[in-house]
């Protein structure tokens, strides 16, 4: 479970569902003429309430956030989770608005209890009920909530591939070789006088010390370098033998590196060392 693919629309339905937990303890009835000091149940008091409206805000915004939290959700009936999570939400809305047109059911038919009204647990139910579904139904439509909820924190930039450590040939710090010289070979001391074992001046200068600067030269630097990268949405990530099969899955809010570039795709490494293939790569954020 990685919490840093949240979206934003979660932590909406997560406030949501508190809220929903809050209200299930307040009273369910508004009575008239009876003083605040009365007993009156709270939604946990009504059997319909808690199944139709807050157990079932609960499980569906559980499911939601599952969903986007787990790599590969399972799916029941051909439907996943988000799915489950979604038609739960929009049903416990529906429970809470017919409760607050007849919270006191049957009984009021006969015109006997007209003064009892909703009361301050199912009103806030009901909002809480239906910022839940929007939110829910809305994430995977609005650009705004489908933004990461915990942005992930910017990493180092990476050692360019296949390169030498710091202090190596050719690195600042290195002792940097004369032209036609070797590496590990020492170079002319201040003033011109050549070290021992060094030629003189005029002397031909040997056929391996000259063509290790050309060799040096004939080896052009990648043009890719590797770099960190997000990805807006949950993404696949495809085995490099060209399987179709993902073998990962990259999700929002975790940094990843692209080690190799093949076309306009990427090839990737996760965590925990898996490389693939990122085929759709638009949108994603370099680190």
């Amino acid at each position: 479970m990685n919490i840093r693919s949240l979206t934003r629309g979660d932590g909406v339905v997560i406030g949501a569902a508190v809220l929903l937990l809050i209200a299930s303890f307040l009273d369910i009835y508004s009575i008239e003429g009876v003083s605040d000091s009365a007993d009156i149940p709270t939604l946990w008091g009504s059997g319909p309430v808690v199944l139709g409206v807050v157990l079932a805000g609960v499980i569906g915004a559980v499911l939601v956030v599952l969903s986007h939290a787990v790599p590969q959700p399972k799916k029941v009936a051909g439907l996943d989770l988000g799915q489950f999570g979604i038609a739960f939400t929009v049903f416990a809305a529906w429970c809470a608005l017919g409760n607050i047109f007849d919270p006191a059911g049957a009984f009021d038919n006969d015109g006997g209890l007209d003064n009892v009204g909703a009361g301050t647990g199912l009103i806030l139910a009901l909002v809480a009920t239906l910022v839940m579904a929007a939110a829910a139904v809305a994430t995977p439509l609005l650009p705004a909530l489908k933004g990461t909820l915990i942005p992930a924190a910017r990493p180092a930039a990476p050692q360019p591939y296949g390169g030498q450590p710091q202090g190596g040939y050719g690195y600042p710090g290195a002792q940097q070789q004369p032209y036609g010289g070797q590496p590990g070979q020492p170079g002319p001391s201040f003033g011109g006088q050549p070290q021992p074992g060094q030629p003189q001046p005029g002397q031909p200068q040997a056929p391996q010390q000259a063509q290790a600067p050309q060799q040096a030269q004939a080896q052009p630097a990648g043009d890719f370098s590797p770099f960190w990268f997000a990805v807006p949405v949950p993404r696949p990530l495809f085995a490099e033998d060209g399987s179709p099969t993902p073998i990962a899955e990259l999700a929002p809010g975790t940094w990843y590196l692209a080690v190799e570039q093949r076309g306009a795709h990427l090839v990737a490494q996760t965590q925990d060392g898996r490389r693939g293939v990122l085929q759709d790569t638009s949108g994603i954020q370099r680190g």
